[in-house]
């Protein structure tokens, strides 16, 4: 969603607006992860059965956001001709802000990605502050690319066929990653 956002805001407002948006993804990416590991860090220790459960609702749930890309009809669900958002500043954080903390997709990612990679023979602190670190330094290039690459994108997805082939190869991404969280 906040890849999404990131580029329709590139093709519609430019980079530069588009960057007050992703401080706001990037804190609300930031909450997100911090307090999936730490919840789920607390109920993988307490309660390991608990832990797996929600990693296979996970999987789940990203393997039927992937069909439903798939079974989509390839239209664009945003208009680029005569765009009326707002564009002030504090609007633009907290519409990153709110779509990051707002996705699903983002907690059930966090959720079952971030746990493994905390060790409980170290201090949680110092590993989060690394794990962090890297997953907003790579989310803020990648939102930065979407952002760039908004308007050269615009021509290509105006067509329906275009769109429909973008949604059937991230479908698919998205099933492989669900199947790979679920089951790996």
């Amino acid at each position: 969603m906040c890849m999404m956002l990131s580029m329709t805001m590139g093709m519609s407002i430019g980079l530069k607006r588009t960057f007050w948006m992703m401080w706001g993804e990037l804190l609300g990416v930031a909450i997100v992860a911090i307090a999936s590991v730490v919840g789920i860090a607390t109920v993988m220790l307490e309660y390991p059965s608990v832990f797996n459960l929600l990693k296979y609702i996970g999987g789940a749930y990203l393997i039927y956001l992937g069909i439903q890309l798939w079974r989509s009809k390839g239209k664009m669900s945003f208009n680029l001709i005569n765009e009326a958002q707002n564009t002030d500043r504090l609007n633009l954080a907290m519409q990153g802000f709110i779509t990051a903390i707002a996705n699903p997709k983002g907690w059930a990612f966090f959720i079952s990605l971030l746990p493994p990679f905390i060790s409980p023979d170290m201090p949680l602190v110092p590993q989060l502050v690394i794990l962090l670190s890297i997953i907003l330094m790579i989310e803020f290039l990648c939102l930065i690319l979407y952002a760039s690459g908004g308007k050269t994108l615009s021509k290509l997805l105006q067509k329906s066929g275009n769109v429909r082939l973008l949604n059937r190869i991230s479908g698919s991404l998205m099933m492989g990653v669900g199947i790979w969280l679920a089951f790996g």
